[in-house]
């Protein structure tokens, strides 16, 4: 990361986020108790997850009712190289590699094929959908990948867990957080990195008007096809994350997974990278604590959520509160102005 990189990506925000990284990492392992730990391990598993959607669809422009098949395909791929190879090394490598070989493959005939933004979400969550009944019609011992039993809607529950690189110990609980919290730090400081640079610009501009980007030399086709194997690989990776903190299941997959993502992006706001992995950490304590209570279905209201942002809140959260801080800081800046010229 050059010097100019970092500053035109926003250097304070990334120099924030490492400090919350390295607080994290230095304070929670020694006072959470150990389902605490876990649970904010899976909360930045998710976070990964939401900045995958956040890149694609706030800065590519490009609405994926689908991810969760990157997701899914991720935590799968890890799960049955990890028991074949008896390494989880190059098992990690693969969880990010394959979703993002799918997503080229699916993506050539998505982009190439000039196909409207109304049937690529259509077709990419039809995808996630077929791959949901699939993995869920696997229960037989016939269904396994060499060694690997694919188990249906039980899932893999016998996932293995990230070791230390070919050394064959496991990583602690402690040792999984701090990882967690590296790779989310690092994802966002990608993002940031990537979006600002001259590939990012170009994605961007394609973004807020195609013809004109290709009229200018850009080829769209193949920018849009990028930032969608970018991103499936970043969901891969949240995969991986998850499947080390609960384990790998068809769910993953499913329509409820795919929706979440969505609306933590819609709710952070679109545009952002922060806003939808705050709206993450946030929406899942919240349908956490709904579920302990038991009084209402959590999936009732992350739709409600839903509907109040996009009707009344339609930026979001983060540019919201950026509208509100420079409403409140402008007249205060103006007031001081005028103090000094007054002196």
């Amino acid at each position: 990361m050059t010097f100019s990189a970092f500053s035109r990506a926003g250097g304070t925000h990334i120099a924030l986020a490492a400090i919350a990284m390295l607080a994290a990492i230095a304070i929670l392992p020694g006072i959470a108790p150990l389902y605490t730990l876990i649970n904010v391990t899976l909360y930045m598993s998710m976070g990964v997850f939401a900045l995958s959607l956040a890149l694609l669809w706030g800065y590519g422009g490009i609405l994926c009712f689908g991810q969760s098949a990157f997701f899914g395909l991720g935590a799968y791929a890890y799960a049955i190289a990890a028991i074949n190879f008896g390494d989880t090394t190059l098992a990690a490598v693969f969880a990010i590699l394959i979703p993002a070989l799918f997503a080229a493959g699916l993506g050539y005939f998505l982009f190439y094929g000039r196909l409207s933004d109304v049937y690529l979400g259509v077709i990419t969550l039809t995808v996630t959908l077929i791959l949901f009944k699939l993995i869920n019609s696997t229960g037989g011992d016939a269904w396994r990948i060499g060694e690997a039993r694919l188990g249906g809607f039980n899932g893999i529950p016998n996932t293995p867990l990230l070791t230390m690189p070919f050394s064959g110990i496991p990583l602690s609980p402690a040792q999984m957080f701090t990882l967690a919290a590296i790779l989310l730090f690092a994802t966002y400081a990608l993002c940031k990195v990537l979006i600002v640079t001259r590939f990012g610009r170009a994605v961007i501009a394609v973004r807020e008007n195609e013809m004109r980007a290709e009229l200018l030399g850009y080829n769209a086709k193949r920018l849009k096809l990028a930032v969608f194997v970018i991103s499936a690989g970043i969901a891969g990776l949240a995969g991986l994350l998850f499947a080390n903190s609960v384990f790998v299941s068809p769910t993953m997959f499913s329509l409820s997974m795919a929706a979440q993502v969505l609306i933590w992006v819609v709710v952070g706001g679109l545009g952002t990278l922060f806003g939808p992995v705050a709206a993450c950490f946030a929406l899942q304590m919240a349908t956490a604590a709904l579920g302990k209570l038991g009084l209402v279905d959590p999936n009732i209201v992350l739709g409600l959520v839903l509907i109040v942002f996009v009707a009344f809140v339609p930026g979001g959260v983060q540019p919201a509160l950026a509208a509100l801080y420079s409403r409140i800081a402008t007249p205060m800046r103006r007031s001081h102005t005028l103090e000094e010229v007054a002196r």
